[in-house]
Parts: C-alpha cells; sequence; structure tokens
C-alpha cells in the first residue's frame, strides 16, 4: 500500500470512530505503529487529526465525544486484560459503585461470578451485563437516558447516590493526567461521576494507556481522590505513557498494569499469589504512603450473609499479600 493510500485510510478510520489508537491502525493497514505514527504526523501536519498519547483523533479531539459503537471497537484487547485484572480487586460479598464506559461493561461482565455482590451503577450496559448473574444484586440510579453511552444522568442520577455508601468505586473516563486526574468530555457524565466518587471508601479507575497523559474538558476524579489506577502495558515506544504512569505514582497512586507474555513484575501470580493467565499478569508499581480516602467516605459494605460470618473473604487476605509484596 502506497503511502498516500494508507493516509487516506487512516483518515477514513479517524473520522469514522471519532478516535482510533495506533495499534488497531497499525493492525487494519497492515503495517508498523513507526510507520503509522509517521502518517498521523503527517496527516496532523496537514490539520486533517490531532495527535494523541497512542493514537489520532479528529481535529479539537478536545471536546469531542465518540458514541458507544465507536468506542466499543477501540482497545478490544487492552480492555479486556484491564477487566480480568480489575475483577480481581473486587472481594464477595462487596457493594461497589461501576460508572459508565465500555471498559466498565466488560468488568462487569466478570462480576456476575462474584457471589453476594451488591452492584449500584448508572449504566444500562453494566446493568444488562449483571442482569442473569442470581448472586449479584444491581441497584439502579434515577436520572436521564443519556442515548450515547446508555448512561443515567441529571439530577435524579445525582439525588438517587446521596447517602450511600460503598467500599469501592471503578470509574472510566475520556483521558487522565497526573495534574489534572481522570476527565471526561460530557458535563453531565462528569457530574454523576463526581456523585459515584463521593459514595466511595476507593476509587479504582480504569483506563488504557491511550487515554493517559490525554486531557478532557471536565474533571471527574482528582488526583489525590484515585486510589488506584488499573491500565494495561503501555508499548515500549511510548514514552509520554511511561512518564505518566511514574507521576501518577509518585502521586501516591497504586498503579496495577495488564500486560501480555512477558509482563514484568509481580503478576506471574495474582493478589493471593494463585497463578493467572497471560493476559491478567500485573505489575504493581510501589507508591509512598498511605492513600487518602474520599471524605465522608465509610468503610466496606457487607452483605447480610458476610456479615454475620465476621468474614472478609479470600480477597482481602490477596490484597494483603500483595500490599506486603510491593512493601
Amino acid at each position: 500500500m502506497f503511502a498516500a493510500e494508507r493516509r487516506q485510510l487512516i483518515l477514513e478510520m479517524v473520522r469514522a470512530n471519532g478516535a482510533v489508537s495506533l495499534r488497531e491502525l497499525a493492525r487494519v493497514v497492515q503495517t508498523s505503529e513507526v510507520t503509522v505514527r509517521r502518517d498521523v504526523r503527517a496527516l496532523e501536519a496537514e490539520g486533517l487529526l490531532d495527535r494523541r498519547h497512542g493514537g489520532a483523533v479528529l481535529p479539537g479531539g478536545f471536546t469531542r465525544e465518540s458514541g458507544f459503537p465507536q468506542k466499543s471497537h477501540l482497545a478490544t484487547a487492552e480492555k479486556t486484560a484491564i477487566a480480568d485484572l480489575a475483577a480481581n480487586f473486587v472481594e464477595e460479598g462487596e457493594a461497589i459503585v461501576v460508572g459508565a464506559g465500555t471498559t466498565t461493561q466488560e468488568l462487569a461482565r466478570r462480576l456476575a461470578r462474584v457471589p453476594g455482590l451488591t452492584v449500584v451503577t448508572n449504566s444500562l450496559l453494566v446493568a444488562q451485563a449483571l442482569a442473569h448473574a442470581n448472586r449479584v444484586e444491581v441497584v439502579m440510579t434515577g436520572g436521564t437516558l443519556r442515548g450515547s453511552n446508555y448512561a443515567l444522568v441529571g439530577s435524579g442520577a445525582e439525588q438517587s447516590l446521596h447517602g450511600l455508601r460503598v467500599s469501592r468505586a471503578f470509574l472510566s473516563g475520556a483521558g487522565l493526567t497526573a495534574e489534572r486526574g481522570l476527565s471526561t468530555s460530557n458535563m453531565l457524565s462528569a457530574s454523576v461521576d463526581r456523585a459515584l466518587v463521593q459514595a466511595a471508601a476507593e476509587v479504582v479507575v480504569l483506563a488504557d494507556h491511550t487515554k493517559l497523559g490525554t486531557d478532557t474538558m471536565f474533571q471527574t476524579v482528582p488526583t489525590d481522590l484515585i486510589t488506584r489506577l488499573v491500565t494495561d502495558e503501555p508499548p515500549a515506544h511510548d514514552d509520554r505513557a511511561a512518564t505518566e504512569l511514574q507521576a501518577l505514582a509518585d502521586q501516591g497512586v497504586q498503579i496495577a498494569v495488564a500486560g501480555g507474555q512477558g509482563s514484568a513484575g509481580a503478576g506471574a501470580g495474582g493478589p493471593g499469589g494463585d497463578a493467572v493467565p497471560a493476559r491478567q499478569q500485573r505489575r504493581d508499581v510501589p507508591v509512598p504512603g498511605p492513600r487518602r480516602q474520599v471524605p465522608g467516605a465509610g468503610g466496606q459494605l457487607r452483605s447480610a450473609s458476610a456479615s454475620m460470618l465476621g468474614e472478609q473473604g479470600p480477597g482481602a487476605e490477596r490484597a494483603r499479600v500483595a500490599d506486603m509484596r510491593r512493601r
């Protein structure tokens, strides 16, 4: 394929999807990411698209939000790996909140196997993924349906979260930086995400490497309120993603990296030391000091059965072992 043909195809993909990762572009045009990056630079110089961390977006992509059909086809392998790893941080009998997004939808599919779980969500896609899980209770917020991402937003959604206390919030967004934290392109979605954060003792952000270093209009979670980031292994040449990860770790965010074969670090064993499939391998980056909890958030909430037994479940022991390894 000639360079002109390659660049035309890249431009068509970006126009169709709003944002496309370099990895996906390279796969479709059947060339290396180095060549694709060169093409993207050339197209940016012509003002036809904007470069972003590990990908390309339409000009003005800072304010533009892709719809669900476009997002569902972006970084699918990365989202799967992130969801596989994030599910390890959910314990039996917990009460959690799960925000809207394609990555959180992948997480929800894996949570269907966690007994005694209560999931509060404003996402129709998350609720649908858990609809037939007979050991999981799903609680939906009120609000107005936002069709582009199948999420409930507005004052009804926010008011239904008042007084709620859960152990963890799992959220995704459009961008993540050490300076501003998690952000999104839509004001209504950002407002509901902030309400979800206020209900949780810990905040876990799910973001693939293409979102690292990307900043969008509305801040949802400042960096000092993010307990943990679950992400994928950035490409070796992506220095900006690695720098952003280190900056987040320096600010106290615990980093869990899901990678493929050959992923470094403690990933050979899961949180409890058990063997984990290659796609679930993880690397925890050591971070200084304890994390700040969300103001007013209580401790873990558990189902009645777990409370009566007085147990914290096997996941708590796995978390303690992981913390000891990090120390």
